[in-house]
């Protein structure tokens, strides 16, 4: 199996850890990831401002670097979300609808292909998971609330194979935490209240790390959790399951 990984931007350029937990990660599952040079970006954020059209050449960039692999592995939902849904607005050749079709969640990449349902190590904090409106809603990777009560999901289930680990039950388990890409500059007081708001709701039932599969979703949470001196550690998904020690 030939696979790539894509790092994100805001994870390259703030949070590189992440794509080397990511990395480290795959080769203990057996998968060697290649990492092109060439990428840039999927083109999201400037899609996300209205301007999707000056995004296409990035979205035929992104083709080009990746159309040759069997999957392309992303530490992101958002990022797997607009490379599927947004990348119609390409002319849907061979090589469009390849990686559309194999651009791919780390998570899902774990629990779908490699259909692994647990892994060894252990992780003895109280954890909370932040269920993206991308990875959730989009992807379908956890229940959604207003269908069902149950609370379940690929990543929940990953994490919950851990030694020692607590799960946070949260008020509202699926809120959106207001990060929204653009939407966190353009709306900047809805967002931080909303931000506010899924934070108070973790320090209210004891989490001591805050994780999920979405590092933009954690970069506006840590921001607040920062400001406000919290005693929460805010860790991507990939880092606790690579691992990682606080």
């Amino acid at each position: 199996m030939k696979v790539a990984l894509f790092v994100p931007c805001y994870v390259d350029q703030f949070y590189p850890q992440v794509g080397i937990a990511t990395f480290q990660l795959l080769e203990k599952l057996g998968v060697k990831a290649a990492f092109p040079a060439a990428q840039t970006c999927c083109g999201q954020p400037l899609a996300n401002s209205g301007c999707e059209r000056e995004a296409l050449p990035i979205y035929r960039h992104f083709v080009d670097t990746f159309h040759t692999y069997d999957y392309t592995i992303v530490p992101s939902g958002s990022c797997v979300y607009h490379v599927q849904k947004h990348f119609d607005k390409l002319e849907q050749t061979p090589a469009v609808q390849h990686v559309r079709a194999t651009t791919i969640d780390l998570i899902d990449f774990i629990t779908q292909i490699l259909e692994v349902k647990e892994l060894p190590g252990s992780f003895p904090h109280k954890v909370g998971l932040h269920l993206s409106c991308h990875g959730q809603r989009g992807l379908h990777q956890a229940n959604e609330s207003e269908i069902t009560p149950v609370r379940d999901g690929h990543l929940r289930r990953l994490l919950a194979s851990l030694d020692g680990i607590e799960l946070t039950e949260l008020n509202r388990n699926d809120e959106c935490c207001g990060f929204g890409g653009t939407f966190c500059v353009s709306e900047a007081a809805i967002s931080g209240r909303m931000g506010h708001d899924r934070v108070q709701d973790h320090l209210q039932n004891g989490t001591q790390v805050l994780t999920g599969g979405d590092m933009s979703c954690l970069m506006h949470l840590q921001g607040i959790v920062r400001r406000q001196k919290l005693p929460m550690k805010v860790m991507h998904a990939a880092e606790i399951l690579n691992g990682m020690v606080l």
